[in-house]
């Protein structure tokens, strides 16, 4: 009952009540990003939510346009600012995918959804996490967000799958609370931001 009719309930009043809430937030971000960045203001990408059915998520930028000679973009490292890292490290970035909740493209508490390109990658456990719509934070955060191997991601994300239930998602938004504060696990031990997902016979941490 909480997973069909609740929970779609408590995250249009929560999306909308927080998008009100943080209105002035928002305001101070974009005129932080514009001076920060550049004119382009939000990052924009699809990804994959609920039964793979691509949707336009949208974030703050958090990085430059640098490019090389031939055109293409700089390294991650490169392009990405103190600023940057500061609306990384704070989740900050993520407040625009509040409006991705209320259209119903994603959930407060789910799976992150993760790159199109992985789609054709994945096993037949690991598509389970398509079964519900993707969340701005889910159980792999609250466990290590980008120190844990994508192993271990998707395994977290299949348990939340076949776990759903009030309780759970009550103690992850706690649990997410707790880890923007502390700011744990935003980048991984190898990279500034985090490694691809290459398949399954090709796992990194």
């Amino acid at each position: 009952m909480y997973e069909r009719f609740i929970k779609r309930g408590l995250d249009i009043l929560l999306s909308f009540l927080s998008l009100t809430l943080f209105s002035p937030v928002f305001l101070i971000i974009v005129i932080l990003v514009r001076v920060n960045l550049g004119k382009t203001i939000f990052f924009k990408q699809e990804r994959p939510g609920l039964n793979g059915e691509i949707f336009s998520m949208y974030k703050f930028r958090t990085m430059t346009n640098e490019v090389q000679e031939n055109g293409a973009p700089l390294p991650d490292e490169k392009r990405l600012t103190r600023f940057g890292k500061f609306l990384r490290s704070t989740s900050l970035d993520e407040l625009p995918e509040l409006w991705n909740i209320l259209k119903g493209d994603m959930s407060i508490i789910g799976p992150r959804p993760l790159l199109v390109e992985y789609l054709p990658l994945y096993n037949e456990q690991q598509k389970q996490r398509h079964n519900v719509r993707p969340g701005l934070t889910g159980l792999a955060q609250v466990s290590g967000r980008n120190l844990i191997s994508w192993q271990e991601k998707f395994e977290l994300d299949v348990k939340y799958v076949r776990n759903i239930s009030f309780k759970q998602d009550l103690l992850i938004f706690f649990l997410t609370i707790k880890k923007v504060f502390v700011k744990e696990g935003v980048s991984s031990q190898t990279s500034s931001t985090v490694e691809k997902f290459k398949g399954n016979d090709k796992q990194e941490r």
